[in-house]
């Protein structure tokens, strides 16, 4: 393996025959949907806003791009809700003037360091060979103290229970960009912190809220741990599946993937 990313693991630890359908055979899984086309074109957005300040064309660019996503499902023959299409441009109308004010009193004065930020670092755990780990990171901040803060947005409905906040395999994301981060650009990983910023489309208030990922020395050697064993069964060829996630499988019952 060149390299492997989060998302590449995430799948591969769902089920590692579903990895090899959509990662090593190149088999189209799922394609996206009108949630998919919001989160990409509302990304996008947050982007420029960190870049460039609101210039008052945020919107627009924002409708643009969600525009063009949509178009690209509909070329996928992907069936879309026009009603819900309708509400995610309200929404995201709603939402774009919140991003900025928000980022501001989380995290208070504070200077952009990059955002979409290519990671493809070698990793240097025991039994890997000539593997990067490959990523995006969506925004780097630096703020007066001389801390780093990596911040991953995440549109969603309204907002992450307690238990989708803790569970492992979405903290373990932000806690391999630090890592990596870290070891890219020789930064002590005790000046960088990791924080989920949530978008929310249709809650009612804190629309955007920031919430910070902690990630300690066992955290770390726990994801590394993991990302070590699904290097080495992927490079050895073990595609077991996981029966116990046929149920929401794209491939169940399929030629992909008979029973």
């Amino acid at each position: 393996m060149s390299h492997i990313s989060f998302s590449e693991l995430k799948s591969w630890k769902i089920c590692p025959f579903y990895h090899k359908l959509t990662y090593i055979d190149k088999i189209n899984g799922f394609l996206g949907n009108e949630y998919t086309a919001f989160g990409s074109a509302i990304h996008r957005s947050c982007e420029k806003l960190l870049m460039e300040g609101d210039d008052g064309n945020s919107y627009g660019f924002f409708l643009n791009n969600f525009k063009k996503n949509i178009e690209s499902l509909l070329k996928k023959e992907v069936e879309v809700s026009q009603k819900t299409l309708d509400q995610m441009t309200s929404q995201g109308e709603k939402l774009l003037p919140l991003i900025l004010p928000g980022v501001e009193r989380y995290f208070g004065n504070f200077t952009v360091v990059s955002t979409e930020e290519r990671l493809l670092v070698p990793i240097d755990e025991p039994g890997v060979e000539d593997c990067n780990f490959k990523g995006f990171v969506d925004l780097v901040i630096k703020t007066p103290d001389g801390k780093y803060h990596i911040i991953d947005w995440k549109s969603c409905s309204w907002g992450w229970d307690k238990m989708r906040r803790s569970e492992p395999m979405t903290t373990y994301q932000l806690v391999l960009y630090k890592y990596f981060f870290a070891k890219k650009h020789n930064i002590d990983p005790k000046k960088i912190e990791t924080h989920f910023a949530l978008l929310k489309r249709t809650a009612k208030k804190d629309n955007v809220e920031f919430f910070r990922v902690t990630s300690g020395s066992r955290k770390t050697q726990n994801s590394l741990n993991l990302l070590t064993k699904a290097i080495y069964n992927i490079s050895n060829k073990r595609f077991i599946k996981n029966r116990l996630a046929c149920d929401k499988c794209e491939f169940k019952n399929t030629k992909h993937c008979p029973r």
